[in-house]
C-alpha cells in the first residue's frame, strides 16, 4: 500500500496537462500567508494570478479566462511537482501547496443520476439505514425493478407510465421520484469556503457505520449560467444517515471536510469540453491499512440527464449565483463489496486511501478520518475578504 505522500505526484495531472488549461487555488507563504488563484503552465510552472484575479470566482467569469491562464504574467510560485509534494503529511508552512480549487461559489450537487445509484438510494431507504438488512432487500428491489430503468428518460411519457406500475406494485420511491421524474435532485453538497484539496483528510461523521465515497465529476459555471470546466470531486456520503430518512440528507452530505475537490479546474479550451465529460470515465481505488481493496468505475456516458441539462435545474430565473457556483454530477458508484461479514458490504475505515481518476482531468487523492478529528474549518468568506484586503489585493 503505498503513501498519501507517495501519490502525490505528478500522476495526479491530466494525462495530456501539457496541452491542458489548468487553473487551481494555493495556499501561499508570506505575511501575511493566504490563498491565490493559480494556473499551471506547460513548463510544470505555477504562476500566481492574485494580481489579476483575487478570487477563483472572477476569475472563472472573465471571458478571457483561457487566455490568462495560458499566458498571464505572474509570480512563479514553484512546480506542480513541488505543491503536490507539499499538500499531503507533513506539509511545510514555509512552501505553497495546492488547496480545494474553489472559493466564493456555492457548492451544489445533483444526485440519483444513475441507476445503479438510484437503485441503492432505494435500498438504502427500505433498510432504513440498516446495513444487515441490504442484501436481501437489494435481491427483492431488483426482481421488482431490473435494470430496465437505464433506458428510460426522466420525464418522459414512459417513465411515467413506469411511475404508475410501480405505484400500483407498492414500490414507488422518492428516489424514483428524482430519478426518473421531470425534475432533477439538487441540493447543498457543502459550505461556500469549506471544500478541501488534494492530499487532505475527508471527514465521516463519527457516529456513522455505513458510508462511502462517491467519484464525480464537478462542473465549474459562472453566475450567467455558462459551463466553463470541470474538476474531480468526491461527495462523502453517509448511506446510514440518509436510509434512515430523506429529511437528514444535510446531515448525511455536509460535515466537516467531508466535501473534496481537486486538483485543478480544467477549463474548456480548443482541446477539451462538455463532450469530454460526457465521455469520462471515473476509476475509484479505496485502499485501506487492513489490507482492503476495492475498485470500481463510474461512466459519464451512463448518465440518465445529460450534464448540461443538469446544470438548467440549478440554474436559471428561478435561482441565480452571482458568484458563480459547482455541480456535482452525481455518481453509478454505490460499492457493495463485502468488508467484513457477508452481505454487511462495504463501508470506509479511518486511514483509507480514496483515490479518484479519469484521465483528462487528472487523479484526486484524499484520506479518510472522522469530521471531529479533520482540521477544523476556520477559513471562510469573512476570512478570505480580511486576507485578501491585508495582501492589497482587493480593488
Amino acid at each position: 500500500m503505498k503513501t498519501l505522500n507517495q501519490l502525490l505526484t505528478l500522476d495526479c495531472l491530466p494525462a495530456d496537462w501539457r496541452a491542458a488549461t489548468l487553473v487551481g487555488r494555493a495556499w501561499l507563504p508570506g505575511e501575511p500567508a493566504g490563498p491565490s488563484p493559480i494556473a499551471l503552465r506547460a513548463s510544470g510552472e505555477i504562476v500566481d494570478l492574485a494580481t489579476i484575479e483575487p478570487t477563483m470566482s472572477r476569475l472563472l467569469a472573465r471571458t478571457d479566462r483561457v487566455a490568462i491562464a495560458r499566458t498571464a504574467v505572474g509570480k512563479v510560485i514553484g512546480t506542480a511537482e513541488s505543491l503536490l509534494a507539499n499538500s499531503g503529511d507533513g506539509r511545510a508552512a514555509e512552501r505553497p501547496s495546492l488547496l480545494a480549487p474553489v472559493d466564493l461559489q456555492p457548492i451544489k450537487a445533483s444526485g440519483v443520476t444513475f441507476v445503479q445509484s438510484l437503485l441503492e438510494r432505494v435500498i438504502e431507504e427500505q433498510a432504513r439505514g440498516d446495513t444487515a438488512k441490504a442484501e436481501a432487500i437489494r435481491a427483492q428491489v431488483m426482481r421488482i425493478m431490473g435494470n430496465d430503468l437505464a433506458s428510460v428518460k426522466p420525464g418522459s411519457p414512459e417513465a411515467d407510465e413506469i411511475k404508475h406500475v410501480l405505484v400500483a406494485q407498492g414500490a414507488w420511491s422518492q428516489y424514483l421520484e428524482v430519478g426518473i421524474g421531470p425534475d432533477a435532485e439538487i441540493f447543498t453538497k457543502s459550505q461556500v469556503m469549506s471544500a478541501v484539496g488534494p492530499g487532505a483528510e475527508v471527514g465521516l461523521h463519527p457516529k456513522s457505520s455505513w458510508n462511502n465515497p462517491e467519484p464525480e465529476i464537478v462542473l465549474a459555471i459562472t453566475a450567467a449560467g455558462e459551463t466553463v470546466g470541470a474538476s474531480i470531486g468526491n461527495d462523502v456520503n453517509l448511506r446510514d444517515f440518509e436510509g434512515r430518512s430523506a429529511l437528514l440528507l444535510g446531515k448525511s452530505k455536509d460535515n466537516n471536510a467531508s466535501c473534496a475537490i481537486g486538483p485543478f479546474i480544467r477549463l474548456f479550451d480548443d482541446s477539451f469540453g462538455v463532450d469530454d465529460v460526457r465521455q469520462a470515465e471515473l476509476t475509484l481505488e479505496i485502499s485501506g491499512t487492513d489490507g482492503f481493496l476495492l475498485e470500481g468505475v463510474s461512466s459519464m456516458s451512463k448518465i440518465s440527464r445529460d450534464p448540461l441539462d443538469i446544470v438548467t435545474h440549478a440554474w436559471g430565473p428561478y435561482h441565480q449565483y452571482p458568484d458563480g457556483f459547482v455541480l456535482f454530477l452525481g455518481t453509478m458508484f454505490a460499492p457493495v463489496k463485502d468488508r467484513g461479514a457477508a452481505g454487511m458490504g462495504f463501508t470506509h475505515k479511518v486511514g483509507d486511501l480514496v483515490s479518484i481518476a479519469t484521465p483528462k482531468l487528472g487523479r484526486l487523492v484524499n484520506r479518510v478520518t472522522t469530521s471531529d478529528r479533520a482540521a477544523p474549518w476556520t477559513f471562510g468568506i469573512g476570512a478570505l475578504m480580511h486576507n485578501l484586503a491585508a495582501r492589497g489585493l482587493l480593488r
